[in-house]
């Protein structure tokens, strides 16, 4: 009978701590089975709260003052063109096609693998396709079709932009016809992107994303931006040329994954509609003359924002598996690329 009182006892000022530590705001977690009774909350994989508050245990809880209103995908695609500058094989070695449609498959898998975020945010992924032959144009519709977000299939309308483009590169040489359509296409997405509501992510098509990809990123903008007070540029891939150079970086706590300070990057990253418009001349800069590298005025506006990578990568480039700017490391690949279906 005592032990029956002592019980009773003992779950009424559980109870009534918990509703004194809800009144406060405090949150408790009970180390018997890893739940939060304040939040009711029973599974830890991921305690944030878009919007609210970003929460891992054991760093506690930031409340969130840069919230995200918006995500804006937009996807380049050029499912003819095999690699934009040299000749190598890709890869697995599969035609680009396929490269194409499963950067779009592991985008949407990762958007379907936490739903509930995209509640209280909007939500749109638009493709600028040039050249893919219109069976590869009927299988991105039908992968899109269906989905809870809006989309949309629009062609690059590389008569606007290649006028603006100089014919001599950095180094002297002509600028190719495909590189001439990657710099249109990247101009029409920025144009784009800086109309956007909040939130763009700029993707090529070969970039295949892990599941928890798109969260990452939202949370840890959130969680990272509040902590920090700015906006921010976020790469995906952990590049492998970055660690060819001893240099000091800063890390930074996301919300599975570490994120360090980086200098460069390609031409896959998300940002804010803030930062392109702030640097919207220089981005275009990159569209109008081949510089070498390529990015070098992304590259230069690094140097007054905040840009970051996670690691290991979030997203895969799959490219030539000799190249430095392609496959990052520590990542399956074979599992990866098997992974995402078509």
């Amino acid at each position: 009978m005592k032990v029956q009182n002592k019980t009773i006892k003992s779950n009424f000022f559980k109870k009534l701590f918990i509703k004194i530590c809800r009144i406060f705001d405090f949150e408790i977690i009970d180390q018997g089975n890893l739940t939060l009774p304040v939040s009711n909350k029973k599974d830890i994989k991921n305690l944030s709260n878009i919007g609210k508050e970003s929460l891992i245990i054991p760093m506690g809880r930031i409340k969130i003052t840069r919230s995200v209103k918006s995500l804006d995908i937009i996807l380049r695609t050029c499912a003819s063109v095999n690699m934009l500058s040299q000749s190598k094989k890709r890869i697995f070695k599969k035609n680009k096609s396929e490269y194409s449609l499963k950067t779009l498959v592991s985008i949407i898998n990762s958007i379907n693998n936490n739903k509930k975020i995209f509640k209280k945010i909007k939500l749109k992924l638009t493709i600028i396709d040039h050249n893919s032959d219109k069976a590869i144009i009927k299988k991105f519709e039908k992968i899109l079709n269906n989905q809870f977000f809006d989309s949309e299939i629009i062609q690059l309308d590389i008569n606007k932009y290649k006028k603006n483009i100089k014919k001599i590169n950095q180094q002297g040489k002509i600028v190719t016809n495909n590189q001439i359509s990657n710099m249109s296409n990247i101009n029409q997405s920025l144009n784009l992107g800086k109309n956007c509501q909040d939130l763009v992510y700029f993707v090529e098509d070969d970039y295949i994303h892990k599941p928890d990809a798109i969260e990452e990123m939202i949370y840890a903008y959130e969680r990272i931006s509040t902590q920090l007070g700015t906006e921010l540029i976020m790469c995906p891939a952990d590049y492998p040329y970055l660690y060819n150079k001893v240099e000091n970086s800063n890390i930074l706590l996301g919300n599975k994954y570490h994120w360090r300070k980086i200098n460069e990057t390609l031409c896959t990253f998300l940002t804010s509609k803030k930062i392109i418009n702030k640097h919207f001349k220089k981005f275009v800069s990159a569209c109008e003359f081949e510089h070498y590298p390529f990015e070098k005025p992304f590259h230069d506006i690094y140097k007054k924002e905040l840009c970051i990578s996670p690691m290991p990568a979030i997203a895969a480039h799959f490219t030539n598996i000799n190249s430095i700017y392609g496959l990052s490391p520590l990542i399956d690949y074979k599992k990866l690329w098997e992974k995402n279906k078509l």
